[in-house]
């Protein structure tokens, strides 16, 4: 009975010496380094989703009825300005033309003989006036028959790509119908757009900017070779997303780029008083940023930030700590919420500079 209970006691000196150690060892895991976000002016560069478009890209459409009788170019072809495109059967207009011309001719006639017997006085003056004014309106019926015979030529009103050709010949034509594209791609137009605090920030840092510089990145992630200028910002803000859109124009030699395409430009944002830290320091769940802060008692309290920038091997936090906050730098990984830690403090501008260094 007695060597039961000696027994029954051992077990429980264990168990609570177990239990015990379990728990120091969750409450000091090992050595941990920490450190604090940087303050720092600064500058990143920030990726915009961006809408291509051509300088100058308009519909080419018949201004008149009729039958496809020629189509002078091809899809994808370069045109000058001035070059016939296509031509509309003209037979109809010219017989027009005809008709007027020939009642111009004989209002002509009319008026010669009107001012011939208003000088002998046999007819008035009137009739010599209204003589008049049915030859003008004749020579405007001349000019209307010509300019409708001018409009079953089509030609390119500057010089560019043309785009597909959905009528064939011989289709028939109705007035305002389109008949292709032509586009102006020397240079191009990249659209994206920017929210209400960054277009502050880029309009009262002038000084910072510098040069309004722009890269745009392609859909295959390799960057154009030519930088773009950022000409233009619209003047009102959109009601629903807070945004206003800016526009870069990028010199298009190559022909690279064509109507339509899609791209990131890449805009250096400078930022005064920025807070930085290292990408190492962060781990994510769900596509939201996390990292760990040190409270008073060494414990570690995950705590969800904002990302508003990235640098190689840093991120420029917009919200979440402060620049007092103690962040855990290196065991990210293996570290968990509401661990006791001992760690080592690093200052911020020596774990940059290891950053660089490593990145060298």
């Amino acid at each position: 009975m007695m060597r039961n209970v000696i027994f029954t006691g051992l077990l429980a000196l264990l168990c609570l010496t177990s239990c015990t150690t379990k728990k120091e060892e969750k409450e000091e895991t090992g050595k941990f380094t920490v450190t604090n976000a940087a303050v720092i002016d600064t500058s990143f560069t920030k990726e915009y989703v961006s809408q291509i478009h051509s300088v100058r890209n308009i519909e080419i459409r018949a201004q008149e009825k009729g039958y496809l009788q020629n189509i002078y170019v091809d899809e994808g072809q370069y045109v000058k300005a001035g070059q016939v495109l296509f031509r509309i059967m003209p037979q109809l207009y010219e017989a027009e033309l005809q008709r007027a011309e020939a009642e111009a001719k004989a209002a002509s006639i009319e008026l010669q003989n009107a001012k011939t017997l208003a000088d002998k006085n046999v007819v008035s003056k009137n009739e010599q006036a209204m003589a008049q004014a049915k030859l003008e309106q004749a020579k405007a019926e001349v000019a209307m028959a010509k300019l409708h015979l001018s409009f079953t030529e089509i030609r390119a009103p500057f010089a560019g790509t043309i785009d597909r050709i959905p009528k064939k010949l011989g289709s028939l034509i109705d007035e305002g119908e389109l008949l292709t594209s032509l586009s102006d791609n020397s240079e191009m137009f990249a659209y994206f757009n920017v929210s209400e605090p960054e277009y502050l920030q880029y309009q009262t840092d002038v000084k910072d900017r510098g040069e309004n510089k722009v890269s745009l990145l392609l859909a295959n992630n390799e960057l154009l070779k030519y930088k773009g200028n950022v000409e233009v910002i619209e003047s009102e803000f959109d009601s629903e997303t807070g945004n206003i859109a800016f526009r870069a124009k990028f010199p298009n030699p190559d022909k690279l780029l064509k109507n339509g395409e899609t791209g990131k430009v890449l805009m250096t944002v400078p930022v005064k008083n920025a807070l930085i830290i290292p990408q190492k320091a962060t781990y994510e769940i769900q596509d939201k940023m996390y990292v760990f802060v040190v409270d008073s008692n060494n414990t570690l309290k995950s705590r969800e930030i904002t990302i508003t920038g990235e640098i190689p091997d840093l991120y420029v936090v917009k919200s979440g700590i402060s620049a007092t906050d103690k962040i855990l730098l290196e065991g990210v990984q293996k570290a968990k919420d509401d661990d006791k830690i001992n760690f080592v403090y690093q200052k911020p501008d020596e774990v940059i500079a290891n950053l660089k260094l490593k990145a060298e």
